[in-house]
């Protein structure tokens, strides 16, 4: 069960020498620095973190120092440490309030042995095959474009730890054909559950535009490699006479060479399995393809073959020209894939005056790549006229990461923003994602940020700001965190602080254009909230910005405003701009969350929300549960005389008390009722209560709803189901079928009297 907390105000009470004793303790705490206990800069990844832990938790570990006192003490810190650095959000708040922003995340004090840090942290950190995920850059990964085979495991399960050296063979195996990847879940437990990891090891295929696959069987090298190779879809093309000089002048009129090997009955050709790999691991480089020397003998000697043997032919190159084809003497698909790219051209050395596709030499074109305020190497996209609209690539030094890239780049409206094309005064609003490359966070920021710069083309424009560049620009902001994500909208500059994904900054957004919340202020406060209307209900939430709970809170706040729209008005009050207000109201900690009712004799008069759980359902459901019922409650005799036999539209929720779904359902059906109301009528029936009445309707599982037409005639017992639970979309299967029903009635004959 979730734990709710709170970010409690600083008491100013007497105890005033108490207090000062115990804010020095505080202040002492706070003057520890993470990234100085870990020995590593503020630019560390998440792998350089958890490597630095372990080499110190090795080190430092009580078990290894018995007759320390202070070793305790002394691994609580670093271990306090690593469990705030390896965690985004938790790092994020730390680097912009320091030890005050984690004051709600105070859980520590328990750590593992010294021989789980030695033999089970972190099982694939170290292999350079396996490509350890994590939160942050897991869905950038698998959405790549390229097949991922990843093993979901737990550092205790003795299982994982036996398929980990079959799982470092089969990643050699795979190399460069497919990703083969690794998430430790004890570090990822919020990744794994999102994923419905539930035992361990769990291993997945993923490819973009597909369905995850879960592997069952036998966990042998040969059993993996043979299920993985079915996911490479890459073409190997049999070539021949009718075929071989068409396919090859087409390749290489798009500039891509072949790799052919063809099989005689001497010597050796390159076995099925092996083309299929090189095909997968060169696919957009080089074509794949082999000719049966045994059926077309004369086509293989045109090519100067007599016994088994693989050529490279690099676009434009021709067996008349010495040493423009290669012959390979390797069998092995590694090997092979190296000599390969060996030998492909060289991109285009462009400059300035010849700025098309290629690379840069910032040696030589110093001016060039100044301007464009690039300081070391890098991939960029340059997108539109002129070089100036253009994105960097900060991801990992990767082939899938530069291809998802590629290809996000291309079809996104993301640039690369500095001095000069900073939307200060601009018309149009722009959302800024200021960030440092070497934060993992924003990292995995910025394909989200490309997704949505497509939904709202047209009405937003996106830019990023590098501030380890523009520090200037940066500072100049405030920004002393990362990722900072802000919306400049003509004078207004609005902080993005929810969750770092498309569908976040979407809401987000939507919620500036057409906001479910009202910011009060204290004059407003008193106007719209305590002055409120008989029939109005409020729902205010005091916050602090530095308060994690709060910046938690947030997105959910605006969902549930967005859930109880038209229903209950929500508000905000910021309670660091307006600290004096909120002593005033007597608000002592944050979130504090109120709801002042409708009818109420007193206007300050309110409820204080003290539930276990602060999502915007559970948010909701308390809420809905002060406004009067729209539903209402049916015996059988009301089932019989004003649903079958009445002349009114009726949609009913048959349920049971002690069923869970039923009562997550519960205020669903109450916002349904409302969005109803006027046109069909809602009805609850207990079929706990009502047993045989269910059971005549056709009842077998709750909650279930039906809508029950008035059709001019007594209707029957089962009604007509609908398959949903969501308010929205119960509504407009309704809406729809009274359309139809009334297009139906429109096209009967009427009958003359």
């Amino acid at each position: 069960m979730a734990v709710i907390q709170n970010c409690l105000k600083p008491s100013r009470k007497p105890l005033l020498f108490l207090l000062f004793i115990m804010w020095l303790v505080v202040t002492s705490h706070s003057d520890e620095d993470y990234y100085k206990l870990l020995g590593i800069s503020r630019e560390a990844s998440t792998r350089e973190i958890r490597q630095a832990f372990k080499k110190l938790a090795l080190t430092m570990h009580p078990d290894k120092n018995p007759n320390d006192e202070t070793a305790h003490e002394k691994f609580l810190k670093i271990n306090r440490a690593y469990e705030v650095l390896k965690d985004e959000d938790l790092r994020k708040k730390y680097d912009k309030y320091g030890e005050k922003g984690l004051q709600d995340d105070q859980q520590g004090g328990r750590y593992e042995s010294w021989s789980y840090y030695r033999y089970d942290f972190g099982i694939y950190d170290d292999d350079p095959e396996v490509i350890t995920l994590d939160r942050g850059d897991f869905d950038a990964a698998v959405n790549s474009g390229e097949v991922w085979f990843v093993n979901f495991y737990f550092p205790r399960c003795s299982h994982c730890h036996d398929l980990a050296p079959t799982w470092r063979e089969f990643a050699k195996e795979m190399d460069g054909v497919i990703r083969i990847g690794a998430v430790n879940c004890g570090d990822n437990g919020r990744l794994c559950r999102s994923k419905g990891i539930s035992s361990y090891p769990s291993l997945y295929i993923f490819r973009a535009g597909m369905n995850p696959e879960k592997y069952y069987g036998d966990r042998s090298k040969a059993s993996l490699t043979k299920f993985a190779m079915q996911f490479v879809t890459s073409k190997v093309t049999e070539l021949w006479q009718g075929n071989v000089f068409t396919e090859i002048d087409q390749a290489f009129a798009s500039r891509i060479g072949w790799l052919i090997t063809f099989c005689a009955d001497t010597g050796d050709c390159l076995e099925s399995p092996t083309r299929q790999k090189l095909a997968g691991m060169l696919d957009g480089v080089v074509k794949v393809g082999w000719m049966d020397c045994t059926m077309h003998p004369q086509l293989c000697e045109s090519f100067d073959v007599t016994s088994s043997s693989t050529a490279l032919f690099p676009p434009g190159s021709s067996l008349a020209q010495d040493g423009s084809v290669l012959f390979l003497k390797s069998l092995d698909a590694r090997e092979i894939y190296a000599l390969v790219m060996q030998h492909m051209p060289d991109l285009e050395t462009l400059t300035k005056s010849s700025f098309e596709v290629g690379k840069v030499n910032c040696a030589s074109e110093a001016e060039l790549c100044a301007s464009l305020y690039i300081q070391k190497p890098c991939m960029a996209v340059f997108k539109g006229l002129g070089i100036h609209d253009f994105e960097i690539h900060h991801g990992k030094d990767a082939l899938y990461n530069i291809v998802a890239f590629a290809k996000e780049s291309v079809s996104a409206h993301v640039t690369t923003l500095r001095p000069e094309n900073f939307p200060r005064d601009e018309k149009e609003p722009w959302l800024v994602d200021f960030f440092a490359p070497w934060c993992p966070p924003c990292r995995a920021l910025l394909p989200e940020l490309r997704k949505a710069s497509i939904q709202l083309h047209g009405q937003m424009k996106f830019g990023t700001l590098d501030c380890t560049i523009h520090e200037g620009l940066c500072s100049m902001y405030n920004i002393n965190a990362y990722p900072t994500t802000v919306i400049f909208n003509k004078s207004s500059i609005h902080e993005y602080e929810g969750h770092h994904s498309a569908d976040g900054i979407l809401e987000f957004i939507e919620d500036l254009v057409n906001p479910a919340v009202v910011t009060l202020t204290p004059d407003s406060f008193q106007q719209l909230v305590k002055r409120r209307k008989q029939a109005e209900t409020w729902m205010v939430d005091f916050y602090a910005p530095w308060c994690g709970p709060c910046q938690a809170l947030l997105p959910e706040w605006r969902r549930m405003a967005r859930m109880l729209s038209g229903m209950i008005n929500v508000g905000t009050v910021d309670c660091q701009k307006y600290h004096s207000f909120c002593q005033g109201e007597n608000v002592r900690a944050y979130p504090e969350i109120r709801l002042f009712p409708q009818n109420s004799n007193r206007r300050d008069q309110y409820h204080s929300y003290n539930g276990w759980h602060r999502d915007a359902h559970s948010l909701k459901t308390w809420a809905l549960s002060s406004l009067p019922r729209a539903s209402v409650d049916l015996t059988p005799e009301d089932f019989k005389r004003k649903v079958l036999e009445g002349r009114e539209h009726w949609v009913l929720d048959f349920y049971a008390p002690w069923c869970g779904p039923c009562q997550h359902f519960a205020p669903e059906f109450e916002v349904l009722a409302r969005m109803l109301k006027g046109t069909v009528r809602a009805g609850k029936v207990d079929c706990q209560a009502h047993y045989q009445t269910c059971q005549s309707a056709g009842i077998t599982a709750y909650p279930t709803v039906r809508f029950y037409p008035y059709l001019g005639t007594p209707r029957v017992r089962g009604g007509e189901y609908i398959n949903s639970r969501d308010s929205s979309v119960i509504a407009d299967v309704i809406h729809q079928r009274l359309q139809q029903l009334a297009l139906q009635n429109k096209s009967q004959p009427k009958v003359r009297i």
